[in-house]
């Protein structure tokens, strides 16, 4: 395929992450042999062969190649059960004949008893390849070819026939299994050309790509997308406007098996099919799994058994962002050969059950729910409502300055999210009955905020919490109420990763923590001092993180200079210590 590389106005030519452009396929070749220890290269050629063609004697080897751009074919599937070696050419291009033919000579003088040749439908793959078959032919070599043909694009294919697609890989995987189990030449030529003729595939494409050093293939509007490209970066049969993961798979999947085209793949209701999802270069892991579903489902609906599903990379068309669907009718014996084991790199480690019918889901594992408690009022339970109501205004009444505080070292929703707290904490008094037990109270309001504040405050919240209450399970002395803080304090700081000093709520809460602790010697008659003096260390806490540098949360990534307010959730913090002194009977200042 020719490739334009001329510049023109206003054109670019897109970055690429390597060395040089004459070189980019020797390093290429050279970087997937040097991390694979099954796998070698033929010296003076772009050959990639396994590493242990000793084991070839007596056995068919499996050659394919082409054009290089497609990673991983076709050096990643080399390996024991799938190819022998694997020929590129440069990016897009047939490999020469001269490589093809030192690769059959190298297999067949390693013992194998044949050579067979699985080879893409291009005009130049097949000219250079054939024309290496003859020339190993003539120097006594066995040697056959199989062509793989599986485009579903063109209703009305040309004299050139259907491109050979990712349908080629189902054909390596056949193809390995049957040669590793010393099935004649003849035999696996047999099998695999009544294989190719019930494969098909499909590609779409969000954007063109380009060869190194060159302009893109093609030019594709912003909102298009392009049907039944090839994988050199040759548009397709029709241009359309973009459309969801699922309209697409499903205009896919009816091009495909459109019995009016001459092109398509004869399917019906109960056929036991393969599919393959194949990125062609840029789509996003999170796209591919969106349109492995919208695949399965679709087919699925159609009355089609999806025995095995291949989801990734596997022929690809350099930095192309779309998506080829590959479908393959099987029997049993042809799954039985799709499942036997490979070396290959870039074969997929899949299971080996059937994927229709299975469930998708199991119920989790329920969480007792707080009302199942029954709690029933206590002595504390007028106490903790006047505290907690206390606690909501606060909050409510200071959400505005604490997003004012915010916005400058985060998102500034630090006081919306506090006040969705509040707000869930009033709902919840006025439908609830608020527990007289404090471990049981701090275990209903650390699932509360988990659920509807939110975001890490809301984690941070419902840890301090959760890890509290188990230290008011049997009583609750201000040494128990102590301990409790202490202990929501350390969970804060085990998991959060922050520690005082690091310019965030802990500033605030450690140094009321620590004041708290006297509570463990303190007389009954001198909790309010205590508690009063916390909260003073918790505002002198919060006011401190003005001039401190953030080393955790959102704030860590602000130039240090642009922080010049105290820390949001630090004064939340010490707004909630001011609110429960006070609830209690403390004198505001």
């Amino acid at each position: 395929m020719e490739v334009d590389c001329r510049p023109t106005f206003h054109s670019f030519v897109p970055k690429k992450l390597l060395n040089s452009v004459e070189r980019c396929v020797d390093e290429a070749l050279e970087g997937i042999v040097s991390s694979n220890g099954g796998l070698v290269l033929l010296k003076g050629h772009r050959v990639v062969l396994r590493s242990d063609l000793q084991l070839l004697k007596g056995k068919v080897a499996l050659l394919s190649g082409g054009g290089s751009g497609h990673e991983p074919a076709h050096a990643g599937y080399v390996g024991r059960g799938m190819l022998s070696g694997a020929v590129a050419g440069a990016v897009f291009a047939s490999p020469p004949p001269g490589s093809i033919l030192a690769a059959i000579l190298t297999l067949w003088q390693s013992g194998a008893s044949g050579v067979l040749l699985l080879v893409k439908n291009y005009t130049g793959d097949r000219l250079n390849f054939g024309l290496a078959a003859e020339q190993a032919r003539a120097q006594g070599v066995t040697v056959d070819m199989v062509i793989v043909a599986d485009d579903c694009a063109f209703a009305q294919p040309s004299k050139a026939g259907r491109r050979g697609l990712c349908g080629t890989v189902f054909i390596h995987k056949l193809a390995g299994a049957l040669a590793e189990e010393g099935c004649p030449l003849d035999a696996i030529v047999a099998q695999l050309t009544k294989a190719t003729k019930s494969i098909g595939t499909l590609g779409v494409s969000l954007s063109p790509c380009s060869v190194p050093g060159c302009l893109p293939s093609f030019q594709l509007p912003p909102g298009d997308m392009e049907l039944g490209l090839g994988i050199h970066g040759e548009p397709g049969i029709k241009r359309s406007k973009m459309a969801s993961a699922d309209e697409v798979v499903k205009t896919m999947i009816d091009h495909m098996t459109d019995p009016a085209s001459q092109s398509h793949l004869s399917l019906k209701s109960g056929d036991t099919v393969i599919l393959c999802v194949n990125d062609l270069g840029a789509l996003s892991s999170l796209e591919m799994a969106v349109v492995t579903r919208a695949a399965i489902n679709c087919l699925l609906g159609r009355g089609f058994l999806v025995a095995r599903v291949m989801s990734g990379l596997f022929m690809t068309s350099l930095e192309m962002a779309g998506v080829s669907l590959t479908l393959m009718r099987v029997d049993e014996e042809i799954l039985r050969l799709f499942d036997a084991k490979t070396t290959a790199p870039a074969w997929p480690n899949l299971s080996s059950v059937t994927l229709s019918g299975r469930k998708l889901y199991i119920e989790p594992t329920e969480r007792p729910a707080v009302s199942e408690t029954k709690p029933n009022q206590g002595p504390l339970t007028l106490v903790v409502q006047t505290v907690l109501e206390s606690v909501c205004k606060i909050l409510l009444q200071r959400q505005e300055e604490l997003n004012a505080l915010d916005r400058a070292a985060g998102d500034g929703d630090c006081g919306s999210t506090h006040a969705l707290a509040a707000n869930a904490i009033q709902e919840w008094m006025k439908t609830s009955t608020v527990p007289g037990n404090p471990c049981i109270l701090l275990t209903a309001l650390a699932r509360l905020v988990e659920e509807k504040m939110g975001g890490s405050s809301g984690a941070l919240y419902s840890l301090f919490l959760t890890a509290a209450a188990p230290k008011l399970r049997e009583s609750w002395s201000g040494a128990d109420w102590a301990n409790a803080m202490q202990a929501g304090t350390e969970a804060m700081k085990r998991y959060g990763g922050a520690a005082p000093g690091d310019r965030t709520m802990l500033d605030a809460l450690c140094p009321a923590v620590e004041e708290l602790m006297k509570l463990v010697t303190a007389a009954p008659g001198g909790h309010m001092a205590v508690l009063q003096a916390a909260v003073e260390k918790a505002e002198v806490g919060a006011e401190s993180t003005r001039d401190l540098t953030a080393k955790a949360g959102r704030a860590s990534y602000i130039a240090s200079e642009r922080l010049t307010k105290p820390d949001p959730g630090a004064v939340a913090v010490a707004a909630i210590f001011r609110a429960v002194f006070e609830a209690l009977g403390g004198k505001s200042h």
